[in-house]
């Protein structure tokens, strides 16, 4: 996957594709991988990097969701559940199971959670992972040492899936490219082009060269995630939001915290959450808030009082009261959720996803999660090829291996999430010798990483290797700050930029991770 290459098959296609899609992350990602595997000529634009947005700053689970069982959105639960399978089937170096223990303190949480979660299991049917179980005080102790003992009656475990969320999107945006579709990073659509009326293509601007191209489709798609309203009103200026957005909040604490391999659940949170300690690349991940936001920006920031929630929170059940000298790195996310009307808390919100057509003909699909994407891809373009007039193809997806699939690796092997690709990365390590050392001694990543993301994965700026190639900032930003000189060299060195550019790297690099660093 090469960036000229790309910018190539977008001149060479002379401005006529049946789909384009807006928008990078996990919905226009997963729509692209669909209608390229239909056949369909496709074609996703994204103004900045693949998962730039909310599609890098999940809570990295693929999951059912029990929170959705316990407000009675059984429909959604079993969607989720079997997109979860799925996800395990055709992607398993990436996907993999993870225990959850929901600890009880109080006489009724045993029963009441264990029933709950039976549920779970029996929803997920042929496509469940590991049957639950309940486990005594002694077992739950074991399972996780630092757990708050003063009271802790026992606990259950049951198993959803783990992923990384912007290693799983480049993946997906090398199974879209496998399949025949173009993307482009770095690429900002400005306006819609329209005839009597109807949408039939994008004006869009190449944001390294400046060129500015007009391309035509059959059908586009909105998948903007929190920003589709600002593509609504490209298409129509009085047209409505129909987003609702909020903030998730992430701490990245060290394992000693937590050891073991097994998360923690807290299942009522006093804003209505889940609470999650998630072991993820030998870190702990403690999430997530749900802050209702006004304005959406593209690198949103955690407010103080979710950062002091998390940690009063999370310290009620670890042994160790947590402090803001724990977090070695803390990032936000925003939730595009979909309106509705009176309800003001976005708790209570659906996850469900929406797809709406304008009566340009611009289809817009909102909402949803990354359990779902693939089931929201295959619907939305379902809809793309009846409103583009399209050749009615059907869906692959249920069975459709993602890029790099391998049975088999052991989830926690560093090369695990390239699949049948990390034989090569490390041929690349062999071939110099200063690529075969890691960047950090607080990092997993090696050097020969930086190399492979700059040349098979069109990774563009520092920041693109250092969050969403590799995750050096989530999980250190103090180690990733002390690494990016020698990251940015070699990635200049690869694509013959010169040193005013790596000035400029560096010092946006520096001010981004501020955010980052308490």
């Amino acid at each position: 996957m090469i960036r000229e290459r790309m910018i190539r098959d977008i001149e060479e296609a002379e401005g006529k594709w049946d789909v384009i899609i807006i928008g990078g992350g996990a919905t226009g990602l997963g729509a692209a991988v669909d209608s390229a595997s239909r056949g369909y000529k496709t074609l996703l634009l994204e103004q900045h990097d693949f998962a730039k947005g909310t599609s890098s700053r999940s809570t990295k689970l693929i999951h059912g969701g029990l929170r959705y069982l316990q407000q009675g959105n059984i429909a959604l639960v079993v969607e989720a559940l079997k997109e979860r399978g799925l996800l395990c089937d055709n992607a398993p170096h990436l996907v993999h199971h993870l225990p959850f223990l929901v600890p009880s303190y109080h006489w009724w949480e045993g029963p009441f959670y264990g029933i709950g979660i039976k549920i779970y299991d029996v929803l997920a049917g042929k496509l469940g992972i590991e049957k639950s179980r309940h486990l005594t005080r002694k077992q739950t102790l074991h399972a996780i040492p630092t757990l708050e003992p003063e009271g802790l009656r026992g606990g259950v475990v049951y198993y959803d899936g783990q992923f990384d969320d912007s290693r799983l999107a480049i993946c997906l945006a090398q199974t879209a490219a496998d399949h025949g579709a173009t993307l482009a990073n770095y690429f900002k659509v400005t306006s819609l082009i329209k005839k009597n009326g109807i949408c039939c293509g994008v004006n869009a601007a190449d944001q390294e060269s400046g060129t500015k191209y007009r391309l035509h489709a059959q059908v586009v798609i909105n998948a903007t995630g929190v920003f589709s309203d600002v593509m609504l009103q490209k298409d129509d200026p009085k047209a409505e939001d129909i987003i609702s957005p909020s903030q998730g909040v992430h701490l990245v604490l060290n394992k000693s915290l937590q050891p073991g391999q097994t998360a923690i659940l807290v299942p009522h949170t006093p804003d209505k959450r889940v609470l999650f300690m998630v072991p993820w690349h030998d870190r702990i991940l403690l999430g997530t808030t749900d802050t209702p936001v006004t304005q959406c920006s593209i690198e949103p920031r955690p407010f103080k009082h979710e950062i002091d929630f998390l940690l009063e929170l999370a310290g009620r059940y670890l042994t160790k009261d947590l402090s803001r000298k724990d977090i070695l790195s803390a990032f936000a996310g925003l939730r595009p959720l979909i309106k509705s009307g009176k309800n003001s808390s976005t708790a209570a919100l659906s996850r469900d996803h929406m797809i709406f057509v304008s009566k340009s003909g611009l289809i817009t699909i909102a909402g949803g999660k990354w359990t779902t994407y693939r089931k929201m891809a295959e619907d939305v373009i379902n809809k793309a090829s009846i409103v583009g007039g399209l050749p009615k193809r059907n869906c692959l997806t249920e069975s459709l291996k993602l890029h790099g699939y391998q049975e088999g690796l052991d989830p926690k092997a560093h090369f695990s999430t390239y699949g049948s690709f990390g034989k090569e990365i490390k041929s690349l390590a062999r071939q110099n010798k200063d690529w075969s050392g890691k960047l950090h001694p607080r990092l997993p990543y090696s050097v020969a990483e930086v190399i492979w993301a700059v040349r098979h994965e069109m990774a563009r700026t520092l920041e693109d290797v250092l969050s969403r190639r590799t995750r050096s900032l989530l999980l250190d930003a103090n180690a990733s700050l002390e690494i990016a000189p020698q990251v940015v060299k070699m990635i200049a060195k690869e694509l013959k930029k010169d040193h005013k550019w790596e000035k400029q790297q560096l010092e946006a690099y520096t001010q981004l991770s501020k955010h980052y660093i308490l």
